[in-house]
């Protein structure tokens, strides 16, 4: 774990923000220079604090309307093993997320879809005949409020 102070939760925020932002414009912001807020944020990322960086895409903008997460229960009989279902829906498009979880079921999955009928269709023809697939619920994204986490 590595030991944060106020300029390096600051910047982290900023990232959080607008990971396109350049150090200068970061440092500025913040009341450094450019050298040393590049200096803040590749030492960020050695330690793994920042373990990458990626632009986050509108599904509806794109066309895909419909979320819904999926529980996932694994039949008990059968010799499918964890890594058999994860190779197996990692090769699904439009499934967003794959989480392995502790509870009433084995996986939760982030599904995007077009419409309700897409989802059906990758429901039925992906979702369906992974290997030792049991169980399977469906809740429908209403609406979503996202959060800044444990920094913002």
């Amino acid at each position: 774990m590595i030991a944060l102070d106020d300029a390096d939760r600051a910047i982290l925020r900023a990232l959080q923000r607008d990971a396109t932002q350049s150090a200068g414009a970061i440092g500025r912001a913040l009341g450094l220079s450019q050298p040393a807020c590049w200096r803040r944020i590749k030492r960020l990322e050695e330690a793994g604090a920042i373990a990458g960086r990626r632009i986050v895409l509108d599904a509806e903008a794109l066309g895909f309307g419909v979320t819904v997460f999926l529980g996932i229960k694994l039949a008990a009989r059968g010799r499918v093993s964890l890594e058999d279902f994860e190779r197996a829906v990692a090769a699904i498009p439009e499934v967003q997320v794959v989480q392995h979880v502790l509870g009433r079921f084995d996986y939760r999955l982030r599904v995007t879809a077009r419409d309700i009928a897409d989802f059906e269709r990758v429901l039925r023809r992906r979702i369906m005949t992974l290997p030792g697939v049991g169980q399977v619920e469906a809740n429908v994204l209403l609406s979503e409020e996202r959060r800044p986490g444990p920094l913002g």
